[in-house]
């Protein structure tokens, strides 16, 4: 099993990389003390992202919800196909954009 690590590259962009999946995902609130930012928008780079399911599609919701109350936009960065197919069954593509 790949561990899921997000890593700070700025203030404003974060690497997601592994495997964003139910089994990688837990009960971790991995961006809590990442949330610090005075930036209206967040990235998110998922290029170094293996494997995604439906739990971490949810996951990215729920991000994209968090960020949101704070009034900070999240937009993903090279979403792998897995992904996208995922986002496009469940209509949710137009969140991120």
């Amino acid at each position: 099993m790949t561990k899921l690590a997000i890593s700070q590259v700025d203030e404003q962009h974060f690497r997601v990389s592994g495997e964003l999946t139910r089994n990688s995902i837990g009960n971790e609130q991995l961006l809590n003390d990442k949330l610090l930012t005075k930036h209206k928008t967040t990235y998110f780079d998922l290029s170094e992202v293996s494997r995604v399911d439906t739990a971490g599609l949810a996951w990215l919701i729920h991000s994209f919800a968090e960020f949101k109350q704070q009034g900070i936009r999240l937009e993903l960065q090279n979403p792998p196909e897995q992904l996208q197919n995922l986002m496009q069954l469940g209509q949710v593509t137009t969140l991120f954009e």
